[in-house]
């Protein structure tokens, strides 16, 4: 059976050439990089050459990469490590209600813990006002954290505009990068962070990797106690030759950024329109804004999500019903929903992610078997007959 995987946004294959880079500290280099001989150095030497190159990816300092596990690692590391380190001087924190439920669901634990959460409206399109962030700036605000671009929608903020707000207020500003990162440059110093979440998995990386940028002069407490591993901010033996296929991968992205945004943002567009003539009732969230140049959210009236993703699975093509870490989940995404899109809908709602080693062919195939595969749904659906009728 042919197998086309379009599931981008919640993992990438891992590239051969980072997999070959890691080999080296599974099998060889593989000691611990705190220890002082021969082995510990080599494994270390690696760990401080990947932190440098991540670095300089997104323009930052050596000392200011912290390696986590991943991007909810990190999301939580920078929300938390801010919160507790003013723990006894509760503040308020500033959130969009379109962030990952990294993001989220920890603003929704330190709120039951009495911190006060402001969460941003968005508009139609999925996009934060900077006004909004500006008005709801208080006294007592201690963070504002808004992602870069969104899981589901592919959608690009204004985080430039958000960090120089925050900046102007003297307010920490977090930027939840996991999903751009190794898709559309990033500069820490431009965009004004002072923390910044990033993971390999989702740039043809190695999973259980991640990292957060935390600017020099920002305080932090640890959420785990332990060693004085990664400026005493995250306790544990590093995952070295994660960290070396991380840094790789981000390398690898960068250097073929321009050459595969370029054919993967033709690619998606093309299945768009075509999509959009063949499928009646259609609708791509988001169209109107700045998207990252891989992801389609797709939209499809009178079928549900889950029945569409079982019919494109029996035909080997993977996508997803929205943010992989939420797949299973009864209600409709958070997103679409803060976005004014109708309940049906959002139940309705496919994201489709395409990566750099997608073809024409692939494409052309999913929406053969979309084709198929809505117009029967849409024949034993209650709903598509109702409105038929109430058509004629």
């Amino acid at each position: 059976m042919k197998r086309v995987y379009l599931d981008h946004n919640a993992t990438t294959p891992l590239d051969q050439r980072v997999f070959d880079a890691m080999q080296h500290y599974l099998v060889e280099h593989y000691g611990n990089p705190s220890s002082p001989h021969c082995y510990g150095r080599l494994a270390k030497e690696a760990l401080e050459e990947s932190r440098e190159k991540i670095a300089n990816a997104i323009n930052a300092r050596p000392e200011e990469i912290i390696f986590t596990s991943g991007g909810t690692e990190a999301d939580n590391l920078a929300l938390r490590g801010i919160a507790l380190h003013r723990w006894g001087r509760k503040g308020h924190i500033i959130t969009s209600s379109v962030e990952h439920h990294a993001v989220l669901r920890t603003c929704n634990a330190l709120e039951r813990d009495g911190y006060r959460i402001t969460y941003l409206p968005v508009d139609n399109q999925g996009r934060v006002n900077p006004d909004d962030v500006k008005a709801s700036i208080r006294k007592d605000t201690i963070l504002i954290s808004v992602m870069l671009a969104n899981n589901e929608t592919g959608v690009v903020e204004p985080v430039g505009e958000i960090g120089s707000i925050a900046r102007e207020h003297d307010i920490p500003f977090h930027c939840d990068a996991v999903q751009a990162v190794g898709k559309r440059p990033i500069d820490v110093n431009s965009l004004c962070t002072d923390l910044l979440s990033i993971s390999s998995h989702k740039l043809y990386g190695h999973k259980g990797i991640g990292a957060l940028y935390v600017k020099e002069g920002i305080l932090l407490t640890p959420l785990m106690t332990g060693g004085h591993h990664e400026r005493a901010l995250r306790a544990g033996t590093e995952n070295v030759a994660g960290i070396v296929g991380f840094a790789h991968a981000l390398e690898f992205s960068i250097d073929e950024m321009d050459i595969y945004s370029s054919r993967i943002s033709s690619l998606r567009d093309r299945f768009e329109t075509a999509l959009l003539k063949r499928i009646n009732f259609s609708t791509i969230h988001s169209a109107q804004a700045e998207r990252l140049p891989h992801c389609s959210s797709v939209g499809f009236s009178s079928v549900e999500a889950e029945s569409i993703l079982l019919h494109l699975d029996l035909k080997g093509i993977a996508v997803s019903s929205g943010s992989a870490c939420t797949t299973g989940e009864a209600e409709p995404s958070h997103v679409l929903t803060a976005m004014g899109v109708s309940p049906e809908i959002a139940q309705g709602t496919v994201r489709i992610s395409f990566g750099k080693e997608n073809t024409e062919e692939e494409s052309n195939y999913t929406l053969d078997v979309l084709e198929h595969s809505i117009a029967s749904l849409r024949n034993i659906s209650s709903q598509w007959q109702a409105s038929e009728k109430k058509a004629l």
